[in-house]
C-alpha cells in the first residue's frame, strides 16, 4: 500500500485528487496540506507517514522547490513527485537537482497520475511527455560541437536527470555501484564541474 500525501494549494485540485484516490486500493493518501509549512506541523500528527509525496511548486510561503529538501530531511527514503504547470526548463532543472524523482504537469489525466505513483513507488521515473520531450532535446546530437562524454557516461547523466540513484542506474546497466561513481568522478572532471546540480544544468543547457 502505498502511503501518499499532496501539498497543494487549489482547492479544486485538492478534492479532485481526494476522490480519486479514495477509489484506489493500492494507495491510500494520508495527508492534504495547503503549504510544505502546514504538512510540516502536521507532519508529527500523523497516523500513516508518506513515503511519497505529489508536491506543486507555486505554493504560499515555502515553494514546493524549496520545500524538497525540508521534507527529505524529514523522510529521506521518500519519493516526490512534482504536480505542477511550471514546464519551463530551470523549474525542470531545480527541482530534480532538489531531489524530486518525477515531473507532472496539472493536466495529466488522474489515471496517469495514479499510475505515476505506482511506478515511483516501485523504483521507477516518470515525466510527463511535455518534460520528457524537453529532457531529450537536451541529449540530442549537437551538430559541428565535439562530444565531451561517452556514450556509457551519457547513459549515466541520463539516469542521473531522470532522478534515479547510483544504485538504481548500476542497475539498469548491468555494472558495479563502484563503476557508476567512477564514471560520475570521470565526468565531473571532463565538465569541470563538482556537483550533481551543476551536471543537470549543462544538459538542461545543452553544454554536454
Amino acid at each position: 500500500m502505498v502511503k501518499l500525501a499532496l501539498i497543494e494549494d487549489d482547492i479544486l485540485i485538492q478534492e479532485s485528487l481526494k476522490d480519486y484516490f479514495s477509489t484506489q486500493s493500492d494507495i491510500e493518501l494520508v495527508s492534504i496540506s495547503a503549504s510544505v509549512e502546514l504538512f510540516l506541523k502536521s507532519y508529527s500528527y500523523l497516523e500513516h507517514k508518506p513515503d511519497c509525496f505529489l508536491l506543486d511548486i507555486n505554493l504560499l510561503g515555502v515553494s514546493g522547490i524549496d520545500g524538497i529538501p525540508m521534507l527529505l530531511e524529514k523522510l529521506p527514503d521518500a519519493d516526490i513527485i512534482m504536480l505542477t504547470t511550471f514546464e519551463d526548463n530551470d523549474s525542470i532543472f531545480s527541482a530534480l537537482s532538489a531531489g524530486a524523482c518525477s515531473y507532472l504537469s496539472k493536466k495529466t489525466p488522474l489515471a496517469q497520475i495514479g499510475e505515476t505513483v505506482r511506478v515511483v513507488h516501485n523504483g521507477g521515473s516518470y515525466m510527463s511527455p511535455s518534460i520528457a520531450r524537453k529532457i531529450a532535446k537536451s541529449f540530442a546530437p549537437k551538430r559541428n560541437k565535439p562530444q565531451l562524454l561517452t556514450p556509457r557516461q551519457m547513459d549515466i547523466v541520463t539516469g542521473i536527470v531522470d532522478g534515479k540513484s547510483y544504485k538504481m542506474i548500476a542497475d539498469d546497466l548491468f555494472v558495479s555501484l563502484d563503476t557508476v561513481r567512477t564514471h560520475i568522478k570521470n565526468i565531473y572532471k571532463t565538465l569541470n564541474i563538482n556537483s550533481k546540480a551543476q551536471l543537470i544544468k549543462k544538459s538542461f543547457n545543452n553544454e554536454l
